[in-house]
């Protein structure tokens, strides 16, 4: 097998889409380099990340919104189970969503977010940060789009305006003789169309490849690692895969410190629906790929299963 690609998407798309279409399609992954989210953003963001962690439980808990489903605000220790898993996950997080204006065809699927008044610049840097995401988010999907045939642009108003989240991920310090290779989140697929995460440099991030071994996601200081979601994998008719990922302790002094990290999960907008691309049907057999769905089903539907709807 050739290795997880490394790319920088400051270069022409055209010449990087193979490579990263390659990367998807043999392991769901890819590290993007020169991604244009400026350190100083992620330094500031990171900072902050981690202030409003340091903040007292009832603190922290008095921006749990009951009945969100966890999809603004706080989610505690022990909520979010991956799918299938017997335990909840050893982490709590912030997620922080789109905000459109009132009267907004898709308002209704979008809560209001929600910041915290005890850390100062919290809602002007994760309002920026978002927006570098998405940027970002919208060049790889320029080259998946050049890596399939399809005309650069597709996927801009599949986007545009979509319920697209970002996480604040924190996992706390493990402790005892069992802390070294302690799972830290269980094996998952994300559910969205592609997902970027910034704070992979970590060890830990591990992917089941094609050989049913799991494999770590080696990252260099601040490039993104992204991978494929439910939602584009279904789209492409399982070509560009949506792969098993965990979150495992490292071995040695890193098992027993915090782990933070800021995963940013880009959705369809909720009102596309996921029909599966004419040229990922074999035409030798035409039945053969997932029914339609819209996003917002789909999501509503993988949403029951981890424990969050």
């Amino acid at each position: 097998m050739s290795e997880i690609a490394s790319v920088s998407i400051a270069r022409p798309l055209s010449e990087v889409a193979d490579e990263l279409g390659r990367s998807f399609r043999e392991y769901g992954f890819a590290v993007i380099r020169d991604h244009g989210i400026p350190a100083e953003l992620i330094a500031r963001a990171e900072a902050l990340s981690k202030e409003f962690f340091a903040l007292p439980e009832a603190t922290k808990k008095a921006y749990k919104i009951e009945g969100g489903g966890g999809a603004r605000g706080y989610t505690p220790f022990g909520v979010e189970r991956a799918k299938d898993a017997e335990v909840h996950d050893l982490k709590e997080f912030w997620h922080v969503g789109r905000e459109l204006p009132e009267g907004h065809d898709l308002a209704q699927y979008m809560a209001d977010n929600v910041w915290p008044s005890e850390v100062e610049g919290f809602r002007e840097t994760f309002t920026e940060l978002y927006a570098a995401f998405e940027k970002a988010g919208e060049r790889v999907l320029e080259a998946i789009a050049l890596h399939l045939g399809l005309p650069q642009t597709f996927f801009t108003p599949t986007v545009e305006d979509g319920n697209s989240v970002m996480r604040l991920l924190h996992y706390p310090p493990l402790d005892g003789p069992h802390a070294e290779g302690a799972i830290r989140a269980a094996a998952h697929g994300d559910i969205n169309t592609i997902t970027l995460l910034l704070g992979a440099e970590e060890a830990g991030l591990e992917l089941l490849n094609a050989k049913g071994e799991w494999q770590a996601v080696d990252t260099p200081p601040g490039a993104l690692v992204v991978n494929i979601g439910d939602m584009l994998d279904r789209l492409t008719n399982h070509r560009l895969k949506s792969t098993q990922h965990r979150v495992v302790n490292p071995k040695g002094p890193a098992a027993y410190r915090s782990r933070y990290s800021m995963p940013f999960f880009l959705h369809f907008r909720p009102d596309f629906d996921i029909v599966t691309l004419e040229s990922c049907i074999d035409p030798a057999r035409p039945d053969d790929h997932p029914a339609p769905i819209s996003s917002h089903e789909f999501l509503q539907q993988r949403l029951r299963e981890i424990n969050l709807a």
